[in-house]
């Protein structure tokens, strides 16, 4: 792939890297209107999410890998939701010493129902876009994914600053 610089880059660079802060906030502030309207913490609705997008329950450590958050935080996360009644622990059956974080689909489906309700009006975001932009705005999406978890990685193993 030929990647040409110059003025025009710079200024899309420079304008891309703008809305993609305007997206992020304002994805950050919409989850936050979620989790106030469900009465959960704006993490959990995101573990929620994370737990939903796997073929097969999570161990907690699991969970805490792909949140980022440390092994302690991601088991008080599971007790909160736990004694909300949306996910349970169930025993590995494949190995006796793990616990699976199980999501319970009763219970899933208030949050489910949220986004059936909003839903149409965010894939009308994706409506006009061809076959080969959707490919492209997927391939941006993972690796945005797979980079955020790296960086998160990165700021966890250096000192705070003072």
């Amino acid at each position: 792939m030929i990647h040409v610089t110059g003025p025009r880059r710079a200024r899309l660079h420079e304008e891309l890297a703008k809305e993609s802060r305007r997206h992020l906030a304002a994805y950050v502030l919409f989850n936050q209107a979620v989790a106030d309207h469900l009465g959960l913490h704006p993490t959990d609705i995101q573990a929620l999410s994370l737990l939903t997008a796997e073929s097969e329950p999570l161990t907690v450590r699991q969970l805490a890998d792909v949140t980022g958050l440390t092994t302690g935080s991601a088991t008080r996360l599971v007790d909160r939701l736990e004694r909300e009644g949306y996910v349970t622990r169930t025993p590995d059956l494949r190995d006796r010493r793990r616990v699976l974080v199980t999501p319970v689909p009763e219970r899933i489906a208030r949050v489910t129902a949220v986004w059936d309700d909003l839903g149409p009006g965010w894939q009308a975001l994706l409506d006009d876009h061809t076959e080969d932009e959707l490919e492209v705005i997927i391939r941006h999406m993972r690796r945005a994914h797979d980079l955020g978890h790296e960086q998160m990685r990165l700021l966890r193993s250096r000192p705070k600053p003072e």
